[in-house]
């Protein structure tokens, strides 16, 4: 079974979209199979984000994910990368289409409410850095 990384962001959190996201991840037929709240430091969300190093963005993503707790996911399931890609939605809310978790809740490019791993290689290493090897 494949397994993926989502993070509800300080937004998220904030604005109590807690239990709209884990909702819609388990209505999609998903398996919420590791959850944990925390305030993340800056030196994990550098190694998270290091793909970004260097862009525009990248400041005020890393500024804005440690401003306050978030919820971190391990979800299982067939094609759970895909089809948490999708749930989501695009990264900019504008672009976003209703239905997804961003195109009905984002504000922005940076508080658009969750992260999702993009790739096979990314949820690996991003579960592995979040949850361990356990």
């Amino acid at each position: 079974m494949e397994k993926t990384f989502v993070m509800i962001k300080p937004d998220g959190v904030k604005r109590k979209l807690v239990g709209e996201v884990l909702k819609r991840i388990e209505a999609k037929g998903l398996s919420i199979e590791k959850i944990s709240m925390t305030s993340p430091d800056r030196r994990i969300l550098v190694e998270h984000y290091r793909e970004h190093e260097g862009k525009s963005f990248y400041n005020d993503l890393i500024e804005f994910v440690s401003s306050g707790r978030v919820v971190l996911l391990q979800v299982g399931g067939e094609g759970s990368i895909k089809i948490m890609r999708s749930l989501i939605g695009d990264t900019d809310p504008v672009c976003a289409s209703p239905g997804t978790i961003r195109g009905d809740f984002a504000n922005s490019k940076t508080e658009n409410i969750v992260h999702a791993s993009d790739s096979e290689s990314s949820a690996t290493r991003e579960l592995k850095l979040w949850f361990g090897d356990d």
